[in-house]
């Protein structure tokens, strides 16, 4: 094949399928059809700036996912918003006081209603510029009408370009890629159940299968999909997205054990594989589901299938009593039930995706709400019980959307203080510069300023040849075109210059203007500026990196009060009180800080984060998991050794957790001695079964507080697969 280079290969590099170019033109033809209709078409000078601006809010400064017709639908639900925010922007303009108390509020308002999921944080910054024009002077009320029909036109262009213009492809569901992971967990779990019938040609096809489906369940992390297109709304769909998501790396984890765990000795192995083969066949009906959505004919699946399995192998369970079985024979029936159960889990995720019934909630009330109680609440509910968790400093929502709302306050006091000519562009500058962090925010600040300066001198130039206005409305598009495509390949500075020649030739056609325009346009991009950085050096400066270790740590030590509950529970019958619930909240926080961490740029941590909240989310399932299914209060005789247990494991959680806290790197690598195992009652019947499952569920939870430093999680030579799967767990609550 021959090597092709020049341009259009250096372009294709750059920009694979020339998705930024297209969107670049695709917006070019918008704004310019928008602007140049109203502006020479209707003579309408009022009109024009919102159609081309409008154009550029919602197609440049907006991430929209979805296929082009989804996208088209989000832009068309979106126009009354921005109907809204324009008129709030010019009746708010009447004084410098209104206009910046209204910041403010929808500063903050917009920007905070992206905990509702990354579709509206996309839409963000876009809408944030649908107040920012308008809320400048001159105060004209009268000329209302007139920009909202500018914003209409280039809302309705911008959704028919989307669909016929250069439409970008349709990524890959979300749903199909957990259709290929849950399908390969499902055949991994029929390996291990052949395996155990002692063929030889089957007890190594698990470690065949196990590198490729520990890639597809590595795919589902939040942190392998492109921003735009995980599962993170407060709505019932995504929410059962993420748990299906998180049980199907469970399950994973949980063939490897039960294919680690020596079968020749266990008890009840018949009904074992037998579990595992019914688990096997409703995670490949789910998968066939989830593959096409049910468009290829593939039903719903049911959970009755993998209940009938459970009790099936409850009663065969039961039918053997283990008094006098050691302990390490009981292992192989925990883990298989708890697989079991988890397969059931699974398959009520998938229905809730599919807005299928689920039933009634069998969760006891000490474990209450399990792990699907949204699917029995209403979407309002459910959005107001995201925004009421994240309503409080200490979530990074919270407090992105306070630091913004405070940076685009101030500047607009100072614009109206300093009567800056055409002060919306420090507002603009503030949502094209600031960032999670102060070292983000300064980093972008030097290739802003300067590209600004190098297109302001351009701009100036430019206007002092004073061509006729025809040759202005000529080279809008072709510096449009390239400026919305040099920002996305070629860095900020490009951007801010080009975007600057953009500006003059806009406003050249608009009203008289001079080499001054240019001038303003450096004054005003350095005020921005310097408001962007100080707020980022004085609210929050160590971004997603300074929460997630308090998250992290209130998360554990939260869940260490979960583990001394539970056993407490199991053991005396005591009543449980809201650790449970607190530990949820504080694993909500702590995902999104670890969220909000990934979009920026650290050195290689010394801890491992996704170890971490993997510790937290597993103590939370599996104590759900327990308090359902394991009778309270019978496992009373052997009280003494299990809470001596279950507190070192509680300690263990707390002193990780301060050390998260205090970012003593130190005391977090320090081991503690595992306590040697509490007598083994064997005479309590059946309860010993329930003994080992605890016991399987404690062991569990060593094992992840030992994977949280990040040379614990490091492996020698890169391929142990193990190892990998045994790390997959994060996210794996809603």
């Amino acid at each position: 094949m021959p090597i092709v280079s020049g341009p259009r290969a250096w372009l294709a590099r750059r920009d694979p399928g020339f998705l930024v170019v297209r969107r670049a033109a695709r917006v070019t033809l918008v704004a310019c059809t928008g602007f140049l209709v109203s502006r020479y078409a209707l003579d309408n000078a009022v009109m024009a700036p919102y159609a081309l601006f409008g154009a550029v809010a919602l197609g440049i400064l907006s991430q929209i996912p979805g296929s082009p017709a989804q996208r088209a639908r989000v832009l068309l639900t979106v126009l009354p918003v921005g109907w809204l925010l324009v008129t709030l922007g010019t009746l708010l303009s009447v004084s410098t006081a209104t206009a910046t108390a209204g910041m403010f509020v929808l500063g903050f308002v917009v920007s905070f209603v992206g905990v509702g999921g990354p579709r509206l944080v996309g839409l963000a910054a876009g809408t944030q510029l649908l107040y920012i024009l308008p809320c400048f002077p001159p105060y004209d009320p009268g000329s209302l009408g007139w920009r909202l029909a500018g914003l209409t036109l280039a809302v309705l262009l911008l959704a028919a370009a989307e669909l016929v213009l250069w439409p970008d492809p349709t990524p890959e569901p979300y749903t199909a890629k957990l259709g290929v992971a849950v399908g390969a967990v499902a055949g991994c779990l029929t390996a291990v159940a052949d395996g155990w019938t002692g063929r030889p040609q089957d007890r190594d096809r698990l470690t065949a299968l196990l590198p490729d489906a520990t890639e597809t369940a590595e795919a589902l992390r939040p942190s392998n999909s492109p921003p735009m297109q995980r599962p993170a709304s407060a709505g019932r769909r995504d929410r059962a997205l993420t748990v299906a998501a998180g049980t199907a790396r469970l399950l994973l984890g949980r063939a490897v054990d039960l294919h680690d765990t020596d079968a020749h000795r266990a008890t009840g192995l018949p009904a074992a594989a037998s579990l595992l083969r019914r688990a096997a066949s409703c995670a490949g009906a789910a998968a066939a589901w989830l593959r096409t959505e049910g468009r290829d004919g593939a039903p719903v699946p049911d959970t009755d299938d993998m209940t009938a399995a459970i009790t099936a192998f409850r009663a065969d369970r039961a039918a053997m009593p283990p008094d006098g079985v050691p302990a390490d024979r009981l292992r192989l029936n925990s883990l298989a039930l708890s697989l079991g159960e988890w397969t059931r889990a699974l398959v009520a995720a998938v229905r809730v995706v599919a807005a299928a019934p689920v039933g009634p909630d069998p969760t006891p009330p000490a474990a209450r709400p399990g792990v699907l109680w949204f699917a029995r609440e209403s979407t309002p509910r459910l959005w107001w019980q995201r925004l009421r968790e994240h309503l409080t400093p200490r979530s990074v929502y919270f407090q992105g959307a306070l630091r913004l709302a405070v940076a685009l306050a101030v500047a607009r006091l100072l614009a109206g203080v300093l009567d800056l000519s055409h002060g919306f562009w420090v507002l603009l500058t503030i949502l094209t510069l600031l960032r999670t962090s102060a070292s983000e925010t300064r980093s972008l600040l030097w290739p802003a300023l300067v590209g600004t300066v190098i297109g302001s001198i351009g701009a100036a130039g430019l206007l002092l040849i004073d061509i006729p206005p025809l040759a202005y409305a000529l080279l809008l598009p072709f510096v449009m075109l390239i400026g919305f495509s040099a920002g996305p390949l070629l860095g900020l500075g490009w951007a801010q210059a080009l975007f600057t020649l953009v500006v003059a030739l806009v406003f050249a056609q608009v009203s008289p203007v001079d080499w001054h325009l240019a001038e303003a346009r450096v004054l005003d991009v350095a005020v921005g500026a310097a408001v962007g950085l100080a707020t980022g050096l004085l609210a929050w400066p160590r971004g997603g990196s300074g929460e997630l270790h308090r998250a992290a740590g209130t998360y554990l030590a939260a869940t260490g009060r979960v583990v001394r509950q539970t056993v407490d529970v199991l053991t005396r019958g005591a009543r449980a009180d809201d650790a449970l619930r607190q530990a949820r909240d504080a694993g909500e926080l702590a995902s999104a800080s670890w969220a909000l961490y990934q979009t920026e740029h650290h050195p290689t941590p010394s801890v491992d984060w996704q170890a971490t909240l993997l510790a937290g989310h597993h103590a939370v399932r599996g104590a759900e998991w327990l308090l359902r299914e394991c009778p309270t209060g019978r496992l009373l005789p052997c009280v003494q050794p299990l809470a001596a247990e279950a507190d070192a494991v509680a300690v263990r959680y707390e002193r990780v957790a301060d050390a998260l806290l205090l970012r003593d790197h130190v005391g977090l690598a320090a081991r503690s001695p595992v306590p040697p195992r509490g007598d083994w009652p064997t005479d309590l019947g059946a309860d010993l079964y329930h003994l080992a499952d605890l016991h399987v569920w404690l062991d569990g939870l060593r094992d992840d507080l030992g994977r949280i430093p990040a040379a614990a999680s490091t492996d020698a030579d890169g391929a142990d697969v193990r190892r990998r799967v045994a790390r997959l767990a994060d996210g794996a609550t809603s």
